[in-house]
């Protein structure tokens, strides 16, 4: 079960990487965005760590206090949890 829940957040990571890239390219030519709503569903589900590594390379949202912090938070607590469900499945 901790193997899935660790596939969870890296596949939500990825995936919010990816689109926090899409969104920063399609603000840069004027296409669709991505709502932050979204952007944000996708973030608390797991892909803290995505949108935080996407936000600091895309430089997308980074002048959004909400963003820069609430990111931040969301990946420190991805991080934790992956940290905590790698020792659990060691030791079992």
């Amino acid at each position: 079960m901790e193997d899935v829940l660790i596939g969870w957040i890296v596949i939500l990571s990825v995936y919010s990487f990816f689109m926090m890239g899409y969104d920063k390219r399609q603000a840069k030519n004027g296409g669709w965005r991505v709502p932050e709503r979204t952007l944000w569903i996708i973030a608390i589900l797991g892909g803290g760590v995505g949108a935080y590594a996407g936000m600091q390379t895309f430089r997308h949202k980074t002048k959004h206090t909400s963003f820069r912090v609430g990111f931040l938070m969301l990946a420190i607590l991805d991080l934790a949890a992956v940290l905590y469900l790698a020792g659990t499945s060691q030791a079992g």
